[in-house]
């Protein structure tokens, strides 16, 4: 059994798509043993209430440094015994600590065919933003392992989204979370689950 802790900021939609592909066994061997958001007001918290899985925010505002929120964090982590970490729209850096412990055991879903609209400042409705101010026909979703870049480690999948003529950036991102985040995100978690991946030279290799 793969067990999991989500890490959120806000809405916790893909949180949503998880739980869900849980419920309908499209995620297998799983189980989410906590949700823990930096923001006391994340609505993904009560989505894991409602579904009672512990939920915790851990804020670096409650904290007298950064240090000692990392140390937090890492603790609650390693409190759930947690084989996998998932970062759902998680908007705090991880620390180098937690980063180098669970090493390709994080996953990241970034709003953007990774390499492109990525990075420092792409983030949100940043990344749509920037995609339709350069006029990109194609956009979509990556779900990537963490590792100590930004935007940097193993691609696990990618979901190609169609750019229209009259989109916004707000339009474009509600089509980007429905067409590919909300689909590649259970997936990826699937097939870890059913380690059907495997890490090779800096590349995830799919297993038959």
């Amino acid at each position: 059994m793969l067990n999991v802790a989500v890490l959120v900021s806000g809405g916790g939609t893909n949180l949503q798509a998880i739980i869900d592909g849980i419920d309908k066994s499209e995620i297998t061997n799983t189980q989410i043993k906590v949700v823990i958001s930096n923001n006391k007001n994340a609505y993904a918290l009560e989505r894991a209430s409602q579904y009672h899985i512990p939920a915790k925010c851990i804020s670096p505002k409650d904290f007298a440094s950064r240090e000692l929120f990392n140390e937090e964090l890492l603790k609650t982590i390693e409190r759930y015994e947690v084989d996998l970490i998932v970062l759902a729209g998680f908007l705090v850096v991880l620390s180098k600590q937690i980063i180098e412990k669970y090493a390709n055991r994080i996953i990241n879903i970034h709003p953007s065919l990774i390499p492109s609209f990525c990075g420092t400042g792409y983030y949100g409705l940043k990344v749509h933003e920037g995609v339709l101010e350069r006029g990109v026909k194609l956009t979509g979703a990556t779900v990537h392992f963490v590792d100590a870049g930004t935007d940097t480690g193993p691609i696990i999948l990618q979901k190609a989204v169609e750019v229209k003529q009259d989109d916004t950036p707000k339009i474009l991102q509600q089509r980007v979370m429905e067409e590919a985040e909300w689909v590649i995100m259970p997936k990826a978690i699937n097939l870890i689950a059913n380690k059907k991946i495997k890490v090779i030279d800096g590349k995830t290799v799919i297993l038959e």
